[in-house]
């Protein structure tokens, strides 16, 4: 029997108190964003951008005033922050760079089209040694090779090896392309001379798990995308890890109203509990990111807040229940619906294509005025 009970409401509210999406905001400016990506551990970064990129929309939805220059400035002015992987392409704080050794160690081992990229790696070297920071169309390699997503041009598949074997950083980016440098021109000195922490790939995965599960604020230990990007974790380890993990009283296992499985939480996070005695916080309404951390487990979230969702932009068109970029409207402690959005940038023009309530949500003028409210912001971000 788990030591603590909570009914499903105090569980969404802990979780959400984690999140900084309940009551007012927790985090503010651009030291907001650093505490809650080094609270969070990482949060996962996506390219495509028809309302913001993911990033920015995990990020606006909880850090009060959050405009985009913020987080290129702690990115590739400040350097407080690194683009690495994590939860797939992700975000984190630069003291974690000493944590992933052992993947860029992987990658000097072994590389699709290794000989390929071994046969320039001097040249690159030395036009970075020559221009500076410089994207692959800076260099003068036109061979295609195999690379993870589909053939490329050799100077990217260069580039982005010596990137994940961390030889190169970014340095800057406009728009989508990526600007190279050297590691020792992008990051502190003490930081790139930390040693890794984790005496084995055990110890490495157990300081992951123990991350993903304050990344949610509440976790259950079975299959889950929650678990992606932890090279090698397999149920075994998992077992294993949250055993010593709560030995530890690292985490705490919590019975939920109506949950089978134990869910647990970092126990540094059992402070958020008290407030749930607090009168209920008038509700917010936020618009959250397709891949939020908050959704890594979507099972979880089906079963704590009775909503299930799916990102179909990788679902065909005619197979679609709802649009090709769809965000979740949170709205005090539940999730109300959904909505799809699109940022014009050159009118300077949020378009909303469609909003969906979920079927027992009573639309009241109040929760009207509070989605205007909420569209008023978001198109404010938009512009940043």
């Amino acid at each position: 029997m788990s030591e603590i009970y909570l009914t499903k409401s105090e569980a969404r509210r802990f979780m959400l108190s984690k999140q900084g999406l309940y009551g007012s905001y927790r985090f503010t400016g651009k030291e907001g964003v650093l505490d809650f990506i080094r609270q969070a551990g990482c949060i996962q970064f996506d390219p495509i951008d028809v309302c913001s990129k993911n990033a920015e929309l995990v990020l606006q939805s909880r850090v009060k005033g959050f405009t985009k220059s913020m987080l290129y400035a702690l990115l590739y002015e400040e350097r407080k922050l690194l683009d690495y992987f994590d939860k797939n392409l992700s975000i984190m704080p630069v003291e974690h760079w000493k944590y992933f050794e052992r993947e860029r160690e992987a990658h000097r081992r072994w590389e699709r089209s290794h000989t390929e990229i071994g046969q320039v790696h001097d040249l690159v070297l030395a036009a970075i040694a020559e221009k500076g920071p410089l994207c692959s169309a800076d260099l003068d390699i036109s061979q295609k090779v195999d690379w993870y997503w589909s053939r490329t041009n050799l100077s990217r598949a260069a580039l982005e090896h010596m990137y994940f074997s961390g030889e190169l950083a970014i340095h800057h980016k406009k728009g989508t392309l990526k600007y190279y440098e050297l590691i020792e021109n992008c990051l502190p000195a003490d930081i790139l001379a930390e040693a890794d922490p984790c005496p084995s790939d055990f110890a490495h995965k157990k300081w992951r798990v123990l991350q993903r599960i304050g990344s949610l604020g509440l976790l259950w230990n079975r299959a889950s995308d929650a678990w992606l990007g932890i090279a090698g974790l397999k149920a075994g380890d998992r077992d294993a890890i949250f055993s010593e993990l709560v030995s530890e009283s690292h985490i705490t296992p919590i019975t939920v109203e109506g949950i089978e499985h134990t869910l647990y939480c970092r126990t540094e996070d059992l402070v958020l509990l008290d407030a749930l005695k607090d009168t209920p916080a008038p509700p917010r309404c936020e618009f959250i990111a397709p891949l939020d951390n908050m959704l890594w487990d979507r099972k979880l979230i089906e079963a704590l807040f009775a909503f299930s969702y799916k990102w179909e932009i990788y679902t065909p068109q005619a197979e679609r229940k709802y649009g090709y970029y769809v965000l979740p409207v949170l709205y005090g402690e539940r999730f109300i619906g959904r909505i799809e959005m699109r940022y014009d940038k050159k009118k300077k023009e949020l378009q909303v294509l469609n909003l969906w309530y979920e079927p027992d949500v009573r639309q009241t003028k109040a929760l009207e005025n509070k989605i205007q409210s909420a569209l008023k912001r978001f198109t404010r971000f938009c512009m940043s």
